[in-house]
Formats: C-alpha cells, structure tokens, sequence
C-alpha cells in the first residue's frame, strides 16, 4: 500500500448561477454529483483526501442576499449564508446581542480560514465537532432553504441525520440563519477541549446558554448542547429539564452535569476514549453551568 504524502484536488467543474432558482435546479438535476459551495474550507480538503468525489463545486455566495447579515429590534438577526466568521465576530449587534455566537466562530480554526469559513457552512457540513452549531442550536436557529419549489424554514434543532448528514433535498440551499431576540439577562458559553489551544477540532464541545424565566419551576432556563460525543450535535434534554424543575445550586448543577455525560454516546478514536470524552462532558458542562449561573445571577 503506498501513501500519497502530496494529494491534490481531483478535476472538477465549477459552476457560478445566475440566481438561486438557477443554483437550486442545476443541483437537483446533477443530484449526487454537485455540492453547493459557500467558503469551501471543508469542501476541497474532503475532495484533496478523496472523501468527497463531486463533479460540479456550485458557488451559491452573493445570490439573491446570501451577504446580508442584519439586525432587527423586533424580529432578531439574520446571517446570510456567505457571511463570513470573522465579519460576525466584528459584527456590534452580534457583540452586544449574541456574543456566544462570536466567541463560537472565534474557537473556529485561523483568521485566514475564519475569512472564507461561514455558519452555515459549518451547518451544512454536519460535523458533530462543529464549533459554532452549539450556539446556533441553543439560540434557537432557524435556516432559510431555498428548493425546486420556492422557499421554505427548517429549525436547527431537527436538522441534522448523523455525521455530514441532514434533511437537504437535492436542489436544496441553505441561504441564510435565524435568530429570534435573546431573552433578557442572557447569558452564554462555550468550552472546547482540543489537542491544542487554536485550531485543533475539539475532542468535546460545550455549549451552556441561560437565564431568567418566570415560567420554569427553578425561576431559570438553561439550554445545553455537545459536539463530538454522539452522530450528531447533541441536546442533553433531561439535563436541561432537571435544570428548570430544580432550584438552582451546586448540587443541581452536579446532577445535570451527570445527566449530560450519560445522555452522550461517544466513540474511541486517535483524538480520545470514550471514557475520556464522557468524563470531559460531566466536567465541562458542570464548569460551564457554574460560569453561567454565577453570570445570570450578577445581572439579577
């Protein structure tokens, strides 16, 4: 068996449409052999390494708004698709509003791949290690699709099938996110455990959201997810649930942090255990849940 120490990108046709119509029906005629593109930073390292083998790359930025990032006081943010990371961290509405979402694309690799990688690729690519999905699921994202037949919403919550899987349709784009207005005294978090401290894909991801609400028994909601511990991006629901039926201190904390451990399915691989991965979620989790709690607690 030799090894191929300088793989190349194999050939492949790229394709530039007229409009997202356009875009949506050549994807679905060449179904199985075109990919839509946006920033490409995952796209063509799959195509050098042979995991992906698509004749046609199908460049969907800048069509019909898929550049804007705005936001409105009564409806909330939208991200369009081809927005890139590092213009959503220097974004002042996403540093006031929904600073957990730019210190998720910070966690995200370099500056110069944050220049071309965006969130919605980052979605689509459907990683369980995506760094900024934990944030979009736990500020309530909703993705923009455009298809064959017109537009259509799908939360993010159930998008996702199993690793690089979703519900996509051929002829399917992702155009833009959507996040409703944060709840008030908000506050949130992510931890990443990787081999090194920039970069590096994380061996476990911890996302922990929170804040007041009158309607949980506690007096608070706290939202959870986990990357790279099960097929897909994950929500411990009974750790969550635990978390708003029980007052809040650190023997709750403790027991949610378990919950979110058990409700994970690691596997073993170069990275880390599983054994090693479970642990790390109990004490991640536990650490985060502290830094939020004590947070919501200071703006009370």
């Amino acid at each position: 068996m030799s090894l191929n120490a300088h793989p190349e990108l194999p050939e492949f046709d790229y394709i530039r449409p007229a409009s997202l119509m356009d875009a949506s029906r050549f994807l679905a005629q060449h179904a199985g052999e075109a990919r839509p593109m946006l920033g490409g930073t995952d796209i063509f390292v799959r195509m050098r390494d042979g995991m992906w083998h698509d004749q046609y790359l199908v460049d969907v930025k800048n069509l019909d708004g898929t550049d804007k990032l705005h936001f409105d006081p009564q409806a909330g943010l939208i991200l369009g698709a081809g927005v890139n990371m590092n213009r959503v961290m220097v974004s002042p509405e996403v540093q006031t509003r929904y600073p957990l979402l730019a210190d998720a694309c910070r966690s995200v690799a370099s500056y110069q791949l944050r220049t071309r990688a965006t969130i919605v690729g980052n979605i689509c690519n459907a990683s369980p290690a995506g760094d900024t999905i934990g944030a979009c699921l736990v500020l309530g994202g909703v993705l923009d699709v455009h298809g064959v037949n017109g537009y259509r919403e799908i939360p993010l919550a159930g998008f996702f099938l199993g690793p690089g899987k979703t519900i996509l349709q051929p002829g399917d784009i992702v155009t833009a996110i959507r996040f409703p207005l944060p709840p008030q005294g908000n506050t949130g978090v992510y931890l990443k455990l990787g081999r090194n401290t920039w970069s590096d894909l994380s061996i476990v991801g911890v996302t922990v959201y929170g804040y007041p609400d009158a309607s949980a028994a506690s007096g608070y909601r706290f939202r959870i997810a986990l990357a790279s511990v099960a097929p897909v991006p994950l929500i411990p629901r009974d750790a969550e649930a635990y978390l708003s039926q029980n007052p809040i201190g650190r023997e709750t904390i403790r027991a949610a942090a378990n919950l979110a451990a058990e409700s994970c399915s690691p596997i073993d691989d170069v990275r880390g255990s599983a054994k090693y991965r479970k642990a790390m979620v109990k004490n991640l989790t536990r650490k985060g849940l502290e830094k939020v709690w004590e947070s919501v607690n200071r703006k009370a």
